[in-house]
């Protein structure tokens, strides 16, 4: 009984669209014209054409986005325009009734995201761009994106009312259908506020493209953790090397299991760099810990950092050792 209400709603939301959507005539009603009526290779019905069999509610649901509008004349459904077609392509072929002995199969596939298109991914995100190229910019071409051949569709879903990717509590879900390896890092316990929807990736990256490594927002990375953390910025009168030149010498941006995010623990990460001979932080001698009076005071807590405490940089005039 359930299924036969479920049946017969989808069926009244069907007519709802053909019979009062606003792409029928001025009165209201459906244009009666045969399905195969073409001019030019477009359909004079538009979507009206479209949804006399694709009628299910994903493809509906784009009356619900702002491709949708009417009202906006810069809209695939703005009038005058081509509504379905002005993405999909020119569908004269696909909608010509079939000839006797030929099958559903046979029919031709819309030009652009038909279930047996020929254009290649380039020509798909050409149709795109004829209209979102200023949104886009001018790094898509020959950004890591373009070069893998990755779809518009890969990531944006136009038919659906809220689009994921453009959601900062949806997007990393997107970005990690491909991106495994950050998926897994930001799982861990030291990590950029992601998985929390408080962050988004495109706050660091530019899926489009940029002139930085990375598809970086900014032109270097520091730059661009400086959006955040900006008390890191300096200027500073001790610099730490290190973190001047990089905050990934030391930090994965991603996640780690480390506190702060570092890629190992102190004083591991430290003597990375920094020579070990005659520092307490050496934890071992053949009799067991090093130096006097007491050296595991200096390999608990912060480690090194009991005494580096200002380790991203100092303005104290005396804090060339980075302690003040």
């Amino acid at each position: 009984m359930r299924a036969s209400y479920k049946r017969l709603f989808l069926f009244a939301s069907v007519l709802s669209l053909l019979v009062f959507s606003p792409l029928s005539g001025a009165e209201g009603e459906a244009a009666e014209m045969p399905a195969d009526t073409v001019t030019d290779d477009y359909s004079l019905q538009g979507a009206n054409t479209c949804l006399g069999c694709h009628a299910d509610q994903v493809t509906a649901a784009i009356f619900s986005t702002k491709h949708a509008q009417r009202a906006d004349d810069r809209t695939p459904f703005g009038d005058g325009n081509t509504q379905c077609e002005a993405c999909h392509g020119p569908g004269g072929e696909h909608i010509k009734r079939l000839k006797r002995g030929m099958a559903a199969k046979d029919r031709p596939s819309m030009p652009y995201w038909g279930s047996a298109s020929t254009a290649s991914t380039a020509e798909h995100n050409q149709q795109c761009m004829t209209c979102h190229q200023q949104q886009v910019g001018l790094h898509w071409a020959g950004s890591v994106h373009d070069v893998e051949d990755t779809n518009c569709a890969d990531c944006h879903k136009l038919h659906a009312t809220h689009q994921a990717v453009l959601r900062p509590e949806t997007q990393a879900a997107v970005c990690y259908t491909c991106h495994l390896e950050q998926k897994a890092n930001a799982q861990k316990p030291y990590a950029h506020p992601i998985r929390l929807g408080r962050m988004a990736c495109t706050d660091c990256h530019n899926p489009h493209g940029s002139a930085a490594e990375f598809a970086l927002v900014k032109n270097t990375l520091n730059d661009t953790c400086y959006g955040c953390h900006q008390e890191k910025r300096g200027p500073l009168l001790w610099e730490h090397a290190p973190v001047a030149e990089d905050c990934s010498n030391c930090h994965e941006p991603h996640g780690t299991i480390h506190a702060g995010m570092l890629k190992r623990t102190a004083p591991l990460l430290c003597q990375s760099c920094h020579s070990q001979a005659g520092h307490p932080s050496i934890p071992y001698t053949a009799s067991g810990l090093a130096g006097n009076p007491n050296p595991s005071q200096y390999l608990l807590g912060g480690s090194c950092m009991n005494c580096h405490s200002q380790v991203h940089g100092s303005n104290h005039p005396s804090g060339a050792n980075l302690m003040r």
